[in-house]
């Protein structure tokens, strides 16, 4: 293939450089403390006051984070991270304020700067815990809403405000803009891949990732792969393609809407039908499951995880996958919020069976799955390095005693965090993508 791919050792080279320059908003601490309650207040409403007075500290959520598990401190509790809202709240908002805030301290620059720590590097914001809660509470919910009040008060780290900037001002991220974007489609043409770029008059439109440009260029050459396969009439538009949301990563909930935004007027204005989302998380999710409430309006289209998209055009008998994996055993790693939060869980695994692979469930799976360790951007953050690599230590762990030839996933973040982890912990185990397995084996 001319399309060249980055090792990965000189993806965490580029990560590395995230954020050495980076210059913050000159605050006095007073002011970086009363953006953040206020992002708080804005965010605290009925829902999630009732969430912060049920909380029965029962302890439950502490063993669904990978964090907690993998290090047993009690500071990574999910129940510990959301501790500096629940405070907030309880001192300002709550019923019983008259009765908390006279021996409730109040937030101080200290707390924030602390909680940075648990709330970006300690949190892939995976839901796991939401998933064990007796009491039914949205703790990934009280979590993010503690990091957008960090955000707001300009404490986000460095590599993350780094990307957003670059996101926000060039439309581009990790240095994948709309050149880096025709480079490869030139490159990926070479190789007899058709990606129709700018395209008008289609009905689906494709998007893509930076780590997939840079890492992975393969996978947005078997997406391709698959929509010519189907004979459906699809694009990729140079200044609307990234699935990637910083605003989303960073809990920057203005940003958020604008970069959603962007996607959406571009498919609105060129009549799109069906917006797919590659190997991506939280892009899905974000599109997805938050798009219509960010950007308050129906979106004008569908939006299709590439396992939907594809098992959708199997039913209808506009592709065929053919049967030749001969046994080899695959474990399937869910991503987070393609799976747990978006749903997306027996297809992976039908269009796997369907290929002939033996599939062999981890412990832990589909919504109970473990994070990877890296989601929400923690990919990224050169400070959550140890700890990120003792969350892959559990799921090294599952994928061992699973027994499996290779690993399979959905989502580009995991599968750079799972090779990532597998190169440091000097283990030898294929992690492949489920949408270039799946155009490795399209029947003719």
């Amino acid at each position: 293939m001319n399309a060249q791919a980055i090792s990965l050792q000189d993806f965490r080279a580029q990560l590395e450089q995230l954020g050495k320059d980076v210059t913050r908003e000159k605050l006095p601490d007073e002011e970086r403390v009363q953006r953040a309650k206020d992002a708080f207040m804005r965010k605290l409403d009925g829902r999630r006051a009732v969430d912060l007075d049920t909380c029965l500290h029962c302890g439950m959520c502490a063993e669904a984070c990978p964090f907690y598990e993998a290090t047993q401190n009690e500071k990574y509790a999910p129940v510990y991270k959301y501790r500096l809202l629940r405070r907030f709240y309880r001192r300002e908002m709550s019923p019983m304020r008259w009765f908390f805030k006279p021996f409730t301290s109040d937030i101080t620059i200290d707390d924030l700067r602390e909680w940075k720590h648990y709330v970006f590097d300690a949190c892939t914001g995976c839901a796991r815990c939401d998933m064990i809660c007796p009491m039914g509470i949205n703790i990934s919910t009280l979590i993010r809403v503690t990091r957008e009040g960090l955000s707001a008060a300009g404490l986000a780290p460095n590599e993350l405000t780094d990307l957003k900037r670059e996101q926000d001002a060039k439309n581009s991220f990790l240095g994948v803009d709309a050149d880096r974007l025709r480079e490869l489609v030139d490159q990926l043409a070479d190789d007899g891949v058709d990606i129709p770029l700018n395209k008008e008059q289609a009905d689906y439109m494709l998007l893509t990732t930076a780590p997939e440009v840079l890492l992975f260029p393969g996978a947005l050459a078997a997406n391709a792969k698959i929509l010519n396969k189907a004979g459906v009439k699809w694009t990729m538009f140079t200044d609307a393609f990234e699935a990637a949301n910083l605003g989303y990563i960073t809990g920057d909930t203005p940003m958020l809407k604008r970069t959603l935004k962007r996607l959406v007027d571009k498919a609105r204005d060129h009549k799109i039908k069906t917006v797919v989302v590659p190997e991506s998380g939280h892009g899905y999710h974000v599109i997805r499951w938050l798009g219509a409430n960010a950007i308050k309006d129906d979106l004008p289209f569908d939006v299709l995880s590439m396992p939907e998209f594809i098992t959708r055009e199997i039913a209808e008998g506009k592709i065929a996958l053919k049967k030749q994996a001969n046994g080899t055993s695959v474990t399937y790693h869910d991503p987070c919020r393609l799976g747990r939060k978006g749903g997306v869980l027996q297809e992976p695994r039908d269009l796997l069976t369907e290929m002939g692979f033996e599939l062999r469930e981890t412990a832990s799976n589909g919504r109970e799955n473990y994070c990877c360790g890296g989601g929400c951007g923690e990919f990224a953050l050169s400070e959550a390095s140890t700890l990120r690599q003792q969350a892959f230590e559990l799921k090294k762990h599952e994928f061992q005693q699973a027994g499996a030839d290779e690993v399979v996933t959905g989502c580009a973040s995991c599968r750079f965090n799972l090779q990532s982890g597998a190169e440091k912990a000097g283990w030898q185990i294929p992690v492949t993508s489920l949408v270039e397995t799946v155009a490795a084996n399209l029947a003719d």
